[in-house]
């Protein structure tokens, strides 16, 4: 079990169910999972007052967790799911839509590989996006960039994943095997890895290089080089080598269900330190710091837009109609605001010549 990744901080809390097996589970569908015991993987269900008892979502089983069952085979029927331990790190995003429900894409992982491909899928903004809610989670995040191989300014696009990947380390990869080796070096016994991205972009490729086996289906990209979404849920498989790979079906949408952006964009937040003043709106109030990087090339003007959006994303996060409303205005007057606080310090500087 220790394989799986069992650890004390797991086993402390698997003593207190003395009757039950402890398990993880490797495979979940909508009304059955797949767990792993002490006796190879067998089927399982969640027991009625786990289902009942539930908050949200977020209570339910999901791959990667520790679970207590009251057996380890199917002889006499699916094993009954009758506790869930606690996360150790929890991999969430908003539901897509409307809903304001969240959606637990993983749990128990310790590194997060964010594949990310050279071709049309590349994506700044949307890397930015896959950061936050990696370091959300608490696991450490990895970026990967597929298929190096269609791409013609490796460099270019090198310097670009830095400038918004900052402090996370960045491997390349291309369809050649030797190329996955990098990756190999995260991988330990107890060690669990996930990986997110786009559909398409080869997650279940690299995945099958690890593992050793064809475990996962893989598809070519389409015609006009865009991803074909292959897989279809979360599983859970063992590396010969050593460790556990999580794979995750493509994410047709990122919506952020909460998240901190001190780290993902300290770029940012370092220069509005140095801002002028507090309340800053890093438009064209002067001895604005952010600004400043702007224009002298340090910053690009995409990443200021993108984190004042994911600021105002955040900011109304689950208000409901009428206080998102009155968020909206209050964000627009103090943007006003601080225009109006530059003007009248440039007409007092003009004043007193």
């Amino acid at each position: 079990m220790y394989k799986l990744g069992l650890n004390s901080f797991f086993e402390q809390e698997a003593k207190l169910y003395k009757e039950l097996h402890l398990a993880r589970v490797s495979v979940q569908h909508k009304d059955f999972f797949m767990v792993i015991t002490a006796n190879g993987e067998i089927r399982a269900e969640a027991a009625g007052k786990l289902q009942f008892y539930g908050k949200d979502n977020q209570d339910y089983p999901t791959v990667g967790d520790w679970v207590m069952v009251d057996r380890t085979d199917n002889t006499s029927g699916n094993a009954i799911i009758h506790h869930r331990l606690k996360r150790k790190s929890t991999l969430l995003r908003k539901s897509a839509g409307k809903s304001r429900d969240s959606q637990i894409i993983a749990a128990n992982i310790d590194i997060v590989f964010i594949c990310m491909s050279l071709n049309n899928d590349f994506n700044l903004r949307r890397l930015e996006r896959y950061l936050l809610i990696v370091w959300d989670s608490g696991a450490c995040p990895v970026v990967v960039l597929t298929k190096s191989d269609l791409c013609d300014d490796l460099s270019v696009k090198l310097a670009e994943v830095y400038s918004v990947a900052i402090g996370v380390d960045v491997l390349v990869t291309s369809m050649h095997a030797d190329s996955y080796a990098e990756i190999s070096k995260y991988l330990s016994d107890g060690t669990t890895v996930a990986f997110i991205g786009s559909s398409g972009v080869g997650k279940s490729t690299l995945i099958n290089r690890l593992v050793g086996k064809e475990s996962l289906v893989t598809r070519e990209i389409r015609a006009d080089d865009k991803g074909r979404h292959t897989t279809t849920h979360r599983q859970l498989l063992l590396v010969s080598s050593g460790g556990v790979v999580i794979d995750t079906p493509g994410m047709r949408e990122l919506q952020l269900e909460n998240a901190d952006l001190s780290r993902s964009f300290s770029d940012i937040e370092e220069l509005a330190k140095r801002c002028r003043f507090s309340d800053c709106a890093h438009t064209s109030e002067p001895g604005c710091a952010v600004t400043e990087a702007i224009n002298s090339g340090k910053l690009s003007a995409e990443r200021l837009q993108s984190y004042i959006k994911l600021q105002n994303e955040m900011s109304y996060e689950g208000l409901n109609s009428r206080q998102l409303e009155q968020e909206k205005i209050n964000r627009m007057f103090k943007e006003v605001g601080g225009k109006k606080q530059a003007r009248n310090l440039v007409k007092s500087k003009q004043k007193f010549r």
